[in-house]
């Protein structure tokens, strides 16, 4: 077994285990975001941690795989690039919050997962590379929307066309990784951050998620009234109701 999911109650551990490869893509690791992101949908669920056992978070495509899909044909290779393009749209329309916890690295579609995940984590060193060039391939994963996104477009060039790595600390700098935590630390510290996730108003965060996700692409006016609208609904709610009555009585929510 190369991925499992670890179930704490209020969090869901997706554990990337395929450490001889530097934890590459394995069919394991779909199996369990598919698993994880189901399990998500339980309303005791607060958040998900994406991470790793063997000090890399995700190493990407296996290139050994890739060389045998040279015998596929371009529709079936457009099916299995869709497969991981299926991975990313389930991590971002989670119904709770993702976390990844990146040590050692990430590169190619590990990055695109990280990227994928609303917090990143990350230890001191780590390096995000998508070196796909390197390899005569382009990227996927929904790298290029990620990167366009969350950078300048001139290093999204720097990372895609000279495939050069770009540090945790320089990501952190842009806004990219929200901590950098010394080596060994990453995984109490994307707990810390689920532990916080799980002490505020799920609906509300849920809600939240999804406005920051279609921002990137609706017009400011669609913006508003989606804003209206959330608001409008969650107004209305219990957990408004208990965030403003512990705010006027001066002491912490029980959501």
């Amino acid at each position: 077994m190369l991925a499992r999911v670890d179930d704490q109650g209020d969090r869901l551990v997706i554990v990337n285990m395929n450490s001889a490869r530097r934890g590459a893509l394995s069919p394991d690791l779909y199996v369990a975001i598919h698993e994880a992101m189901a399990l998500a949908e339980q309303e005791r669920v607060r958040a998900v941690i994406l991470t790793s056992e063997g000090g890399f978070f995700c190493a990407g495509g296996d290139l050994n795989v890739l060389i045998e899909r040279r015998k596929l044909t371009e529709e079936q290779r457009r099916a299995k690039v869709d497969e991981l393009h299926e991975l990313v749209r389930l991590i971002r329309e989670c119904s709770v919050p993702v976390i990844a916890a990146v040590e050692g690295g990430a590169a190619g579609a590990g990055l695109s997962l990280a990227l994928a995940c609303d917090l990143i984590v990350a230890a001191e060193g780590v390096k995000f590379t998508a070196a796909y060039v390197k390899a005569g391939l382009v990227p996927d994963g929904g790298l290029t929307s990620a990167l366009s996104r969350m950078v300048p477009r001139a290093l999204a060039m720097e990372m895609c066309v000279l495939a050069r790595p770009v540090s945790a600390e320089r990501m952190e700098t842009l806004g990219v990784v929200n901590a950098v935590v010394p080596v060994g630390e990453v995984d109490a510290a994307a707990h810390k951050l689920a532990d916080r996730i799980a002490q505020g108003p799920r609906k509300a965060q849920g809600a939240i998620r999804g406005l920051v996700a279609q921002a990137y692409e609706a017009s400011e006016a669609a913006q508003l009234d989606a804003e209206r609208d959330a608001m409008a609904h969650a107004a209305g709610g219990d957990e408004a109701a208990e965030g403003i009555a512990a705010f006027l009585e001066k002491r912490n929510p029980s959501f």
